[in-house]
């Protein structure tokens, strides 16, 4: 069970060890386009059709009809990756149970977004956890851990991709922990794991990924590179005598240079700088609305005068 990019990789994996799927479970497509007229399909069902493998795209997940689909599978044993939450009904049907692979070191970043939020928050370490699922979200036994190094240049893009990689392979030893156990590997509660002050991982939204100038560049440093480049960090650039335009950013730099104050804008020949509470950033990748993004020396060739003239709001 799973929708992105990132559940494809389990499931490749375990179609190459030979394991018998025998069947797939995804959200429907999705409406696309200017009108919506053209519907996009997963990248989970895209790569299920490929290989030939039955799909089910419930609505809702207590469907009579899609839960007897379900039941008609016969499964042993439920895979859950990056998918959606599930009633009981569907995590209790199969006799060794469900799990799930999870994007973080549990119980820390319980949620929607853990790759993201490990980030912003400067974690050095985050992980894969596989946990059998219960009636909260992320909240079910520990199965098994493994760890993920976050360099202190790395962005969301790198980071996906580790753990799409170490996820599947933590599937793997899981699946294989399960049937060497008869279905009962042994597991840790969360609620026994000594992980000190718990970071949730919410659902991220467009509020969310405004950039707050007024902290300090560690701070601002890591929540652009904790957003970039999906669905990336961003400001408004308020230009004299125009409408604020928002302006995305994908990579700072930090510098070490005392900030003369929060979102303050300077330009030193082919480079740009904003303030945070401390000290200025440089801005390395940006996109301004309606442009493409670029690197920071491209878009200075049309702007600089205008942002000698502007604001960071």
């Amino acid at each position: 069970m799973g929708t992105p990019e990132f559940a494809v990789e389990t499931l490749r994996t375990l179609v190459e060890h030979d394991y018998n799927v025998v069947g797939v479970v995804t959200q429907p497509d999705k409406p696309v386009g200017r009108h919506g007229s053209v519907l996009q399909p997963s990248a989970v069902k895209q790569y299920a059709l490929q290989h030939q493998l039955p799909v089910l795209q419930p609505v809702k997940m207590k469907d009579p009809d899609f839960l007897n689909q379900l039941r008609a599978l016969q499964a042993n044993l439920q895979v859950v990756v990056a998918f959606r939450m599930l009633p009981e009904v569907v995590w209790a049907m199969p006799e060794l149970g469900t799990f799930n692979v999870h994007a973080a070191l549990l119980p820390q970043y319980r949620g929607a977004a853990p790759i993201n939020w490990a980030i912003i928050n400067g974690e050095t370490t985050t992980g894969v956890t596989t946990f059998f699922l219960d009636h909260d979200i992320d909240t079910g036994r520990i199965i098994m851990k493994r760890s993920f190094d976050i360099p202190d240049d790395a962005d969301v893009e790198y980071v996906y991709d580790g753990l799409m990689h170490l996820g599947a392979e933590v599937c793997l030893s899981t699946i294989e922990a399960i049937l060497e156990a008869d279905g009962r590997p042994a597991t840790i509660n969360q609620d026994d794991v000594d992980a000190g002050q718990l970071r949730p991982a919410p659902k991220i939204f467009k509020d969310t990924c405004r950039i707050d100038w007024s902290l300090s560049a560690k701070h601002v440093y890591d929540f652009v590179r904790g957003l970039s480049p999906v669905p990336g960090a961003w400001t408004t650039l308020a230009v004299d005598g125009g409408k604020p335009l928002t302006l995305k950013i994908y990579k700072t730099r930090r510098t070490g240079r005392e900030s003369p104050g929060p979102g303050s804008i300077s330009v030193d020949g082919r480079s740009m700088y904003i303030g945070t509470s401390d000290e200025l950033l440089e801005i390395v990748e940006l996109q301004l609305e309606g442009k493409k993004r670029m690197a920071a020396a491209d878009f200075l060739n049309g702007m600089k005068d205008k942002l000698l003239a502007s604001r960071i709001e």
